[in-house]
């Protein structure tokens, strides 16, 4: 959760990757070795919110699942 308390999530749930497309969900980030990364996509300049901060609002501006915070792709 205190992810979410600073830039540039500020209390969003689902961040982006806009480098390949893929949605995170930060309450069910995975933090091990090659799995959500969401530090170097923030530190890469990489990551977009959302609005409304929703799930099929990422779905519906091309984003996929991250197989490890949200499962199985929706390709």
């Amino acid at each position: 959760m205190a992810r979410r308390q600073g830039s540039p999530t500020f209390g969003h749930r689902y961040v982006g990757n806009k480098n390949n497309m893929e949605v995170h969900d930060l309450d069910n980030e995975k933090t091990g070795q090659n799995q959500c990364q969401i530090d170097e996509i923030i530190r890469a300049g990489n990551a977009v919110i959302f609005t409304p901060d929703t799930l099929s609002q990422a779905h519906s501006e091309g984003y996929d699942n991250c197989a490890y915070c949200l499962g199985s792709s929706t390709r």
